[in-house]
């Protein structure tokens, strides 16, 4: 492969949408030349970060915090090892309360849960999704000055709506205000489908779901995976069963913003599967039937719909030339995804909520590692810094 040439501007232009570094992006380029990585960009590998700064929460000459202490979260799911772990069988923080108490001693100030279980011998027992549970839970995050912001729970599965899943859906709304939650959300796509049609029926269900949300002071949230990025199949020759097979270049999550009402519906972006997203679905086959190039620039579309992204998953990754992602997931800090310019490009750092997430950090053979590597990711995270020009 030859590097992009600076001299023409497109190798600029290609950078500043990545988000890369001048001298990263250069050198990125010969290294994938030289070897490994299918090009998803005119032959470039994954967007590679430049060096993160590193400071205190003051200016010291180096641009702002990127992310205020009062906004540094965590997803839940990241530690779900040490919440699900036997207090009785082990000296390490165990149940909700004793990772709460960790947490913040890490600095954070927010977390999101992905469920309300822990282990039967925690404190409050194994299951605190109740109104009784969640009263707990609210006095263990006032304890330790933690504020809950989101939850990836429950999303009824019926529509038509069925009472029943309004009623349980009403239920977690109510746990939800209880834990003092602005948001509530699921770690799920509205629709695993390539068609409009299918999108429309899912920004249907949302409204309907957003309207029940709003009600009881809630904002309503989906979250997305790399195929949500994708693109729609919308247009072209039909199949034997009636369906589109190509596409006129708009993404998935793209189609449902529009369809959906920006006053009950909300999106939380995933920032490592968006950059997969931009990895693998950068060409598409036009209408016309010719193959078109649109790299995916995850932070000019927040940037484009800024109040529609209240929350992020702030997880990183490491280049990866086999596993067809683009990237392997590490804590955050610690990888190649370049947080300073996306945090700098979408702006707005007292409106969103960055939650830390790595897939990856309980291990079967180190009971500690989830919550160490979740002190080195609060420690990367607040170190971001915007540049100075």
């Amino acid at each position: 492969m030859t590097a992009f040439n600076d001299e023409s501007g497109t190798g600029d232009a290609l950078r500043r949408a990545l988000g890369v570094n001048r001298r990263r992006f250069l050198s990125t380029c010969t290294a994938v030349g030289a070897g490994a990585i299918a090009a998803p960009v005119l032959g470039a590998s994954p967007a590679l970060a430049q060096d993160r700064g590193r400071g205190h929460d003051h200016d010291h000459g180096r641009g702002h915090v990127l992310v205020p202490p009062g906004k540094r979260g965590i997803i839940l799911y990241t530690v779900r090892d040490a919440t699900a772990r036997d207090p009785l069988a082990s000296d390490l923080p165990s149940g909700f309360r004793e990772v709460f108490k960790q947490l913040a001693r890490h600095g954070y100030r927010q977390v999101e849960f992905a469920g309300y279980g822990q282990h039967a011998n925690a404190p409050g027992g194994a299951n605190l999704g109740s109104v009784a549970g969640a009263k707990l839970l609210r006095s263990w995050l006032d304890d330790y000055g933690l504020r809950a912001q989101g939850n990836h729970g429950f999303i009824p599965p019926s529509w038509p709506l069925t009472s029943a899943d309004v009623d349980t859906f009403k239920l977690n709304l109510e746990i939800a205000n209880i834990l003092g939650m602005d948001h509530m959300g699921t770690g799920g796509d509205p629709t695993g489908s390539s068609y409009p049609a299918d999108w429309d029926v899912a920004a249907d269900k949302w409204n309907a779901l957003g309207k029940i949300a709003r009600r009881e002071g809630i904002k309503l949230y989906t979250h997305n995976h790399d195929s949500a990025y994708g693109f729609l199949l919308d247009g072209g020759p039909l199949d034997a069963q009636g369906r589109p097979t190509r596409s006129s270049g708009i993404r998935k999550l793209e189609y449902f913003l529009k369809a959906t009402d920006p006053k009950l519906v909300w999106l939380e972006m995933d920032i490592f599967w968006a950059h997969v997203a931009q990895y693998k679905f950068h060409t598409y086959t036009a209408h016309d039937g010719s193959t078109r190039e649109k790299v995916f620039d995850p932070a000019g579309l927040v940037a484009r719909n800024n109040k529609r992204y209240p929350l992020f998953h702030a997880k990183d990754g490491v280049v990866s030339t086999t596993n067809g992602m683009g990237y392997d997931m590490v804590p955050f800090g610690t990888g190649v995804i370049d947080y300073t310019t996306f945090f700098s490009r979408v702006g707005e750092r007292n409106y969103h909520n960055p939650m830390v997430e790595d897939d990856n950090s309980p291990s079967a053979t180190d009971p500690a590692q989830s919550l160490r590597e979740a002190k080195i990711s609060y420690d990367n995270l607040a170190a971001l810094r915007a540049r100075r020009h």
